[in-house]
């Protein structure tokens, strides 16, 4: 995929204050995003032996039998273990097709607002696996890395539209978020593909920025654009993987691109392959009104949605019956 639409993003000049390095990193943001959706971004200071401690501990947990797994059975949008056969991404685009071959291990927010009923959808305990205690420490420091990142994030795409730094994030005080574990094992574990499956179907995420730590495969991430159809993702070792969801694309009045996107199942010439994916969704404050940007910086003025109104009828979309 040509690197002009898809560009390495280094944070650095960006953090540097000097405004005309900033200025320089707002416009190719905007360039990528009104295009592909998605961003490489180095320089963002997460430490990369998070991930690396992360993946030991949880490929732990998912090579345990299923029937260890299974008393932490969630479906979407719950916090714990969703197993093969929960979930098929490409619903959400009103397409049917085999279930996604992945298994997952899935948190989100959790400290309460005090409004007992946004409290009782969005922020319930999450669930840790007992087998695997190493799991827990890296988790939580990764997450508070991806919330700090998320909201920057936030600010650096404001100033590319022209608009106040804090326009996306005066709704961010107190957001919710969900963070997966996508594995994807060989087809020893998943059988062969059937027709139309993938490790994840074509879909776009569905909140504001998404951010992805992930491994490079033959099986791997792909990106759809219009001009080149679809492609496998660029990848570099130290960068993060950054996309915008349907929320900030109808933030925007689609100026900016949610980034379409899938999963390839295992190869036929790599059917062992295994990887394993840290995906963080970010998304805003419970019930945020989500209203178009005019003209000129949007391009279409969407009907206002209820964000969360807008989020669970997505999750609930991608659930396998």
């Amino acid at each position: 995929m040509p690197s002009t639409q898809v560009p390495v993003i280094d944070l650095g000049p960006w953090r540097s204050g000097d405004p005309a390095a900033r200025a320089r990193t707002a416009a190719r943001v905007d360039e990528a995003l009104r295009t592909a959706g998605f961003l490489l971004v180095t320089g963002h200071g997460v430490d990369p032996e998070l991930p690396a401690r992360i993946r030991e501990a949880a490929r732990t947990f998912f090579r345990l039998p299923p029937e260890q797994k299974q008393p932490y059975a969630v479906s979407v949008g719950g916090r714990g273990w969703l197993g093969p056969g929960a979930e098929a991404n490409s619903y959400a685009e009103g397409t049917a097709s085999p279930p996604d071959l992945k298994e997952s291990w899935s948190w989100a927010a959790e400290d309460p607002t005090g409004v007992p009923s946004v409290d009782a959808e969005w922020f319930r305990p999450n669930t840790w696996p007992a087998e695997v205690p190493a799991l827990r420490p890296p988790v939580a420091e990764y997450l508070a890395a991806m919330r700090a990142l998320s909201d920057e994030l936030l600010v650096l795409l404001a100033v590319a539209l022209g608009l106040p730094e804090d326009h996306f994030t005066r709704h961010t005080g107190h957001p919710t978020w969900g963070f997966n574990v996508n594995w994807y094992p060989g087809t020893e574990l998943t059988g062969e593909p059937l027709p139309g499956q993938f490790r994840i179907g074509p879909h776009t995420d569905f909140g504001t920025v998404t951010v992805l730590d992930r491994e490079p495969g033959a099986g791997g991430l792909q990106i759809h654009t219009d001009e080149g159809g679809w492609q496998d993702a660029p990848w570099e070792p130290a960068a993060l993987t950054v996309n915008i969801g349907d929320l900030l694309a109808r933030w925007t009045g689609d100026r900016w691109r949610a980034g379409r996107h899938r999963v390839l199942p295992p190869p036929a010439h790599a059917p062992a392959e295994e990887l394993l994916s840290l995906v963080y969704f970010y998304e805003c404050d419970a019930h945020t009104r989500v209203e178009s940007l005019p003209a000129p910086v949007g391009r279409v003025a969407h009907e206002p949605v209820d964000s969360h109104v807008y989020l669970r009828a997505k999750l609930d979309a991608i659930t396998v019956p």
